[in-house]
């Protein structure tokens, strides 16, 4: 046999084998006298390095960010002076102008009172059965409905709303709205849960006798006090529908109605007062952004816009999509941590779960899932288990859920535009197409690319929501002149 074919006949080494001569190989280049530096190592950015400490970037990163706002900072300011006026902000929301003299935001503001009353009426009659069921909950639906209808028809038909004022109104009808289903639907399950329970009073007190003779003779005993305190401490239907129940609910951060819900010991004052500091800080910062930032660039994206001239739209798009983010991460942060936990410290409002780590979502659906917990949760609540319940499928459900919220975007921004299209029904919609695609990105390429689908989705689709929506007010309200007396601006 040759020395070739004992080669190829030879068994391969096993794994510790190998790992043995590889250490042992180790020790007789450390022996030589060239002195070896090298070894088998990957380099930082491969993936088999195990290499994950990239804090300088992010460094970088923001330093490279601070240096690059600061630059359009100072382009702003040269362009177009200092634009930021607090004053003007109490004008723009109480719709207090030059031609009248009356505040119609504010006075429907207030008038948010009546509904809110007729829906404890109506409650009271039900539970106490002078109104009958099928006629209280027609005349609940009535009632809600009206409540939505309210602000189309004042502010269409009624001058001296300006556009925050009208939006401030819309925005809050529409949680009233939800506030107030979820409040009937409460009712109504405690109300069918009562009559259901009425016909076994009976058996239910003698099997509670039993109870506690059988503890009585086994040698326990049975305390009524810590039973009737424990009891006294719960409210029960219909004990709740009070006034005073209804204005918490409504005051409190939360689009769920319970009977009873999760409360604080104690009013912390020093987290309080940070909460404060941060909603009034948060909001000037919040109003000079669109002040000084994104009002110019909404204006100059009007022309290019109109004229389908694709890179210069592009452009204003990207210039309008960096201020437009940054106030929406502002918002985000004012409303969902700061407002919210301050509303819940004065109510000592014990569930403060308002977001959950939605910049983290690999997938459009997680973020709808946890950027919004107040809403979320009263979507699947109140639509998607009862649609379930009733049937149908869960990815019916879901349309419906997305067909709901659709609606009441397009609520939120036609109404006070007083311009009736359907671009941001149609964007949340296509939120359905445009989970399937951002799992596909998860699944195949990685989580990584499925939540730059996400945070791409929310860069650019507002601010081209937003020069959409503002091309189409202007051309509704002011015509082709204004298009011309841009145009040569």
């Amino acid at each position: 046999m040759s020395e070739q074919d004992g080669l190829r006949m030879r068994r391969a080494q096993s794994v510790g084998r190998a790992e043995d001569i590889q250490t042992e190989e180790q020790k007789l280049r450390k022996a030589q006298p060239d002195k070896p530096c090298h070894k088998p190592r990957d380099s930082l950015f491969s993936w088999t390095s195990g290499f994950n400490n990239f804090a300088g970037f992010v460094n970088w990163g923001f330093l490279l960010l601070s240096i690059g706002g600061l630059r359009l900072l100072l382009e702003n300011f040269i362009k177009y002076g200092i634009r930021v006026d607090p004053i003007q902000w109490f004008y723009v929301l109480s719709g207090k102008g030059g031609t009248t003299d009356d505040h119609p935001s504010l006075i429907l503001l207030l008038y948010t009172c009546i509904p809110c009353l007729i829906c404890l009426v109506l409650e009271k009659g039900l539970a106490a059965e002078i109104i009958p069921q099928g006629a209280g909950i027609i005349a609940q639906v009535i009632n809600l409905l009206v409540l939505v209808l309210i602000p189309i028809v004042a502010i269409n038909t009624r001058d001296g709303f300006s556009l925050i004022g009208a939006s401030t109104v819309s925005f809050t009808y529409s949680i009233l709205f939800l506030k107030l289903w979820s409040y009937v639907q409460v009712n109504m399950w405690c109300r069918t849960k009562q009559k259901s329970k009425s016909g076994n009073m009976k058996r239910q007190t003698h099997s509670l006798s039993n109870i506690r003779d059988t503890d009585q003779k086994n040698g326990h005993l049975y305390d009524d006090t810590d039973h009737s305190e424990l009891n006294n401490s719960i409210v029960h239907y219909p004990d709740n529908l009070n006034i005073k129940d209804l204005v918490y609910y409504l005051c409190a951060p939360t689009l769920c109605y319970e009977l009873n819900f999760p409360r604080t010991d104690r009013i912390r004052k020093r987290f309080l007062l940070k909460r404060m500091l941060e909603v009034i800080i948060g909001l000037q910062i919040m109003f000079a952004i669109i002040q000084q930032y994104v009002v110019p660039s909404v204006k100059n994206s009007l022309i290019p816009f109109s004229n389908m001239d694709v890179t210069l739209a592009t452009e204003r798009l990207l210039k309008l999509a960096i201020p437009n983010h940054l106030m929406w991460l502002c918002m985000f942060y004012i409303v969902f941590h700061s407002f919210y936990n301050l509303i819940g410290e004065v109510l000592q409002f014990a569930d403060r779960n308002f977001y959950c780590d939605w910049w983290n979502a690999n997938n459009i659906d997680t973020f709808w899932r946890t950027w919004n917990m107040p809403v979320h949760r009263w979507a699947v609540r109140h639509l998607y288990i009862p649609v379930v319940e009733m049937g149908y499928g869960r990815h019916v459900a879901s349309v419906i859920v997305f067909f709901v919220s659709a609606f009441f975007h397009e609520y939120l921004v036609s109404v006070p535009l007083k311009t009736f299209k359907i671009w941001a029904f149609l964007g949340m919609m296509s939120q359905v197409p445009l989970s399937f695609v951002s799992r596909f990105m998860e699944q195949k390429v990685g989580p990584r690319w499925g939540n730059v689908v996400v945070w791409g989705s929310l860069i650019l689709g507002q601010p081209l929501c937003i020069m959409i929506y503002y091309h189409d007010y202007v051309i509704t309200h002011y015509g082709q002149a204004l298009m011309e007396e841009y145009s040569h601006v």
